[in-house]
């Protein structure tokens, strides 16, 4: 199998915002791959929870992050940066949320960009980061880029979910979606997803509007229009590791959706 893959996580974008966005580019990606706007997340819905249990595929109680904190692990269980770097793939992290850093152990990325959202704003770091990863893809060719999109997240906080303010950065976080895929190689296999929904100004409860992600994926792997079921942010890693021809942890949770 043995393809290159771009994951693309926006957090807190929630998949009935996307109708509401209206951007082009969505409906393309729905058409061209496979896609669900009715995956889960796990609890805590909470930014670092979600990731460590995306990378890891294994839920908070078993990684044992249950908060923006990160702390080492009790039993360490290695996650995709650290497996795909056993098997000599090259893997990239571009972010603008400092505490993504963690994600990877040390020795297992080829590259890592920092940028941070904090500082030069959110919309001007998810433009600076699409940058800086568009041109590290065209020019090393990675096997696995990781790019993190932090807007949404930070509008859904300030101005609430699903407010005026919060579909409009969904659709510019699609700007960025579009421009990164339109840039680099077409035989890239593009995931989309995010890490945790929302409601009124927060998430982390189990409730609907904080539970469920959507998932996007376009490639030679990914039958055209075709609707993905039963699926959950545990199973991406499982799955980005069978698409570049490595095999999956054996404490890894999840299952492959290929």
């Amino acid at each position: 199998m043995s393809e290159k893959v771009l994951l693309i996580l926006v957090d807190g974008m929630r998949p009935d915002s996307l109708e509401k966005a209206g951007h082009p580019f969505i409906e393309e990606m729905k058409t061209k791959g496979s896609s669900t706007l009715e995956a889960q997340t796990v609890m805590p819905s909470v930014t670092l929870p979600c990731h460590m249990s995306l990378f890891h595929s294994v839920p908070p109680e078993r990684h044992g992050i249950l908060e923006n904190v990160y702390t080492a692990q009790v039993r360490p269980i290695a996650g995709l940066f650290e497996q795909l770097a056993a098997h000599r793939k090259t893997c990239g992290l571009f972010h603008n949320w400092s505490e993504l850093r963690d994600l990877a152990r040390p020795g297992s990325l080829a590259h890592s960009c920092f940028i941070s959202g904090a500082a030069y704003t959110y919309e001007a770091a998810n433009q600076k980061l699409t940058d800086q990863a568009i041109g590290y893809i065209n020019e090393l060719l990675p096997d696995f880029t990781f790019l993190y999109l932090g807007l949404v997240d930070e509008i859904g906080h300030r101005h609430g979910w699903m407010s005026e303010e919060y579909i409009q950065s969904v659709y510019d976080s699609w700007e960025c979606i579009e421009r990164a895929v339109r840039s680099i190689p077409e035989d890239y296999t593009v995931i989309v997803t995010s890490d945790h929904g929302g409601h009124d100004r927060t998430h982390g409860t189990d409730r609907p509007e904080d539970m469920t992600i959507p998932f996007l994926m376009t490639g030679r792997s990914f039958a055209p229009g075709k609707h993905i079921s039963d699926a959950g942010i545990i199973d991406l890693a499982p799955t980005i590791a069978k698409l570049l021809d490595v095999p999956g942890n054996k404490d890894w949770e999840g299952k492959c959706l290929v």
